[in-house]
This record gives structure tokens, C-alpha cells and sequence, in this order.
């Protein structure tokens, strides 16, 4: 079936934020190197762990009962000693001490970027799966995690939408999404947010305000505003308060929803996906491939390199961004 068949060993971790769908790709990982024969490892609290030699055998049973669950069973940690070569070079040592032959790495771009870098400096082969909440990596049409996040955000936004229509009030609700606006603009459509702020297109305090007055004039009894973190106006409570201090009239308040979308039970769609990019990983490696992300796009895997998935852009199409203003009317 493979190419090249030469793992007798391989490890599997989570870095940086998590994501829901995490423990449904190291369920993945585990059960598919089992099926090919391969003994399979966890390291605990990513590149910190690897360094570090947390670093424990798994078996079918090690990953039973947890694809509903949200989080990481193997923990996650940032590890600034990992971006010295030192560091590096002790992560090496600490794999070679347990013969593991290739790695899976569950994360975004920067646990991506870490990959590349020991791949280049020591040949580890490691293949990617792309978990975060944020979708902002390139390769893949979305990531593990994204899905949950914007039903998740849907719901909060639903429930806010009842009482603003109550109070006749202006919700301004910030999601996550420090350089990408995909859950403001899935969640601010499926919400019939009025306005969504995002950090690919400029929606200025003016714009703001004068979409919120033609609401007032066609008698709407509520609005809401969605606004990405990382929105170049600002935060929600920023841009709420400049758009208070130029208007009259308006009961404004604002919501943060911050972490709770990156908990709690993964959806469907997030369980298939970390499933088939998790089994993609192993059966990459087992391939030959290696500084490459495992990803679907139009329904099939795909393998991308890392550099292209750190580097290039995955822009919000331009329909997405039609569709918030030709619906708020």
C-alpha cells in the first residue's frame, strides 16, 4: 500500500491553542499507527513535553471514550526554550532516547513553524494536522476545532440576539480571531448579525454607525454587531465606546465571548475531519512525506507543505462578505 514502509515508532502531540476535535485526531493517530503495526507514543504539553521527555507508550485503549471531548488529553504548553537550537537539540535527544522514528504535530502555523525548523536541523520526518479554531491556515478548507467554535459563538449570539430584541439594544459581541475573520463572518451570517468586523476588509466607526441608523429608520428593534478580536478599529469595547461617543439614542452593550469557543464537545463535522487528518498523518509518513500539513480541500486529503501553510493567505471570500450586507437590509 505504501511507498516506503520504515516506522517501527511514531509519537503524536498538541501545541499551542486548543481546539476542539483534538482528541478525536489523537484517537486517529493512535488507532491507524496500531493497524499498520506501529508502536505509537503521546508526548505530554507539546515541544515543552518533548524537551522535556514526557514521552509515554498508547495503546487502542489509551484513546477509548475521549472523540467527544473537547480539549487535549495530551495536554498543550508554549515552549520558548523550543525556539533555541538548544532546545531543539534536547527535543532530538529525548525522541532518539525512545527510537521514535517520525512525529504527528496537531496545531496552527506556529507549532507548524516549529516542525519545519527541527525538520531542517535534525530530519525528523513529521506531518501536520491542522488544529485551530481560527481556520487562518492554508492547505486545508478548514481546520479542527473552527466548526465547533462557530456553532458555539452561533449559540451565544443567538441567545443575545433574544434580549436585545427585548431592551431595543445595540450588541456589539467580539469573537476570536486575532488575524482571521472566518468565525465572525460564519457566525455573524448564520446569526443575521448587521455588521461584521474583520481583520481582511476595513469597516470604519463611520460605516458602523450609519448602518446602524438606517436600522433605527427601517424601525429594527435590535442589531448586532459582530467584531473579530482583532479587528483594526480595535476590540469590542473599544469600537462600541467611539461609536457611544458620536451617536445619541442608542442602549449599546457588549459582549466578549473569548474562551469558551475553543472548549466543549466537537461536532460532527470537526470528528471526521480531525479522524481522516489524523489517519492522513500516519499513512503520510508511513508514505515517505514529511514537512508536510495533512488537510481536505473539496472533500479530498491533500498533503501541503509547511512553508506554504505558514506563509500563504487564505483569504475570506468575497461572497461571504456580500452575503453580511445584502442580508442586513
Amino acid at each position: 500500500m505504501y511507498k516506503f514502509i520504515f516506522m517501527k515508532r511514531v509519537a503524536v502531540f498538541t501545541s499551542g491553542g486548543d481546539a476542539p476535535g483534538m482528541n478525536a485526531c489523537i484517537r486517529a493517530v493512535v488507532r491507524t499507527a496500531i493497524y499498520n503495526n506501529i508502536e505509537v507514543y503521546g508526548i505530554m504539553r507539546g515541544y515543552e513535553g518533548m524537551i522535556k521527555g514526557r514521552i509515554h507508550r498508547m495503546e487502542s485503549k489509551s484513546v477509548s471514550n475521549i472523540i467527544q471531548q473537547g480539549g487535549t488529553i495530551l495536554k498543550s504548553a508554549r515552549s520558548a526554550e523550543f525556539r533555541t537550537y538548544e532546545g531543539r537539540k534536547q527535543a532530538y535527544q529525548q525522541l532518539k532516547h525512545f527510537d521514535i522514528d517520525g512525529l504527528v504535530a496537531v496545531g496552527g502555523d506556529g507549532t507548524f513553524t516549529g516542525a519545519k525548523v527541527f525538520h531542517e536541523e535534525f530530519g525528523m520526518p513529521t506531518v501536520g494536522c491542522p488544529g485551530t479554531i481560527d481556520n487562518d491556515i492554508y492547505g486545508t478548507d478548514y481546520t479542527i476545532g473552527y466548526d465547533t467554535a462557530v456553532n458555539t459563538a452561533l449559540e451565544a449570539i443567538d441567545k443575545i440576539r433574544d434580549t436585545a430584541d427585548s431592551h431595543n439594544r445595540v450588541f456589539f459581541v467580539e469573537v476570536m480571531g486575532r488575524d482571521s475573520g472566518y468565525i465572525a463572518i460564519q457566525s455573524g451570517i448564520g446569526g443575521g448579525a448587521e455588521i461584521v468586523m474583520v481583520p481582511e476588509t476595513e469597516t470604519t466607526i463611520a460605516q458602523v454607525i450609519e448602518t446602524l441608523q438606517k436600522g433605527r429608520l427601517n424601525h429594527k428593534s435590535s442589531s448586532i454587531v459582530i467584531v473579530a478580536e482583532g479587528d483594526e478599529e480595535g476590540n469590542a469595547t473599544d469600537i462600541a465606546a467611539k461609536v457611544m461617543d458620536a451617536t445619541e439614542g442608542l442602549d449599546i452593550k457588549v459582549t466578549t465571548l473569548g474562551h469558551i469557543q475553543r472548549g466543549g464537545s466537537p461536532t460532527a463535522q470537526d470528528r471526521i475531519l480531525a479522524s481522516r487528518t489524523g489517519i492522513g498523518a500516519v499513512e503520510g509518513l508511513l508514505a515517505g512525506k514529511s514537512s508536510v500539513m495533512a488537510g481536505v480541500k473539496n472533500n479530498k486529503l491533500v498533503y501541503t507543505p509547511f512553508e506554504d501553510a505558514i506563509d500563504k493567505n487564505k483569504p475570506i471570500e468575497d461572497e461571504l462578505i456580500k452575503l453580511v450586507d445584502v442580508l442586513s437590509i
